[in-house]
């Protein structure tokens, strides 16, 4: 007589690889909104894809691999979240910068953090895995790791029309520290302190 056997999934969070970049892309274009349309040029939001692949695969800049923690099961990636040194931000934002503004040579978002801060950029779960409570999971990661690198506390922005992931935020120890205007929105400016 067989036995029956149940398999959990294996779970876990770990640094992000430039081979992650087909499953990231699309989840950095959900993360961006309105924004991935923007840096596409286009009301399609799913056609800046190849825009974050290639900046995912680089080094050198904000949506980069090497700032990026990414939530997996045994197949695939199902959440990332990306975050960086605020202080870095003209740094890291240079590369994508001159390439948009290779079309609109004009271009200029505004700043979204600042120096002292550890920035969480973009953070985004698979549609199918939503709600299962994976972005929690990597923003308290991101919020360790910057704990971990000496920061006192962690930031982001979440757009004013967005008042379910102000909550989320909210109890996971965020508080609104401001308010900051980017590309066209209006956004509370919330901060964790981590240490």
């Amino acid at each position: 007589m067989l036995s029956s056997i149940t398999f959990n999934l294996v779970h876990m969070i770990r640094s992000a690889l430039p081979e992650d970049a087909p499953a990231v892309a699309p989840l950095l274009v959900l993360a961006m909104g309105h924004i991935a349309g923007i840096f596409a040029g286009s009301g399609n939001d799913a056609d800046a894809v190849p825009f974050f692949h290639a900046f995912f695969k680089a080094d050198d800049n904000q949506y980069s691999y090497a700032n990026t923690l990414v939530f997996t099961d045994e197949t695939s990636v199902l959440g990332s979240i990306t975050g960086y040194d605020g202080v870095q931000l003209h740094e890291l934002r240079k590369p994508v910068l001159d390439r948009l503004r290779e079309s609109d040579p004009g271009f200029s978002p505004e700043d979204e953090t600042e120096a002292g801060e550890f920035y969480i950029d973009c953070v985004n779960v698979h549609p199918e895995h939503q709600g299962k409570g994976i972005g929690k999971k990597l923003i308290l990661a991101m919020c360790d790791k910057a704990a971990s690198l000496g920061f006192e506390r962690v930031g982001l922005i979440v757009d004013q029309v967005n008042p379910q992931a102000k909550r989320l935020y909210e109890k996971l120890g965020f508080e609104v520290a401001g308010e900051k205007d980017f590309l066209g929105h209006r956004y509370f400016h919330m901060v964790r302190k981590v240490l």
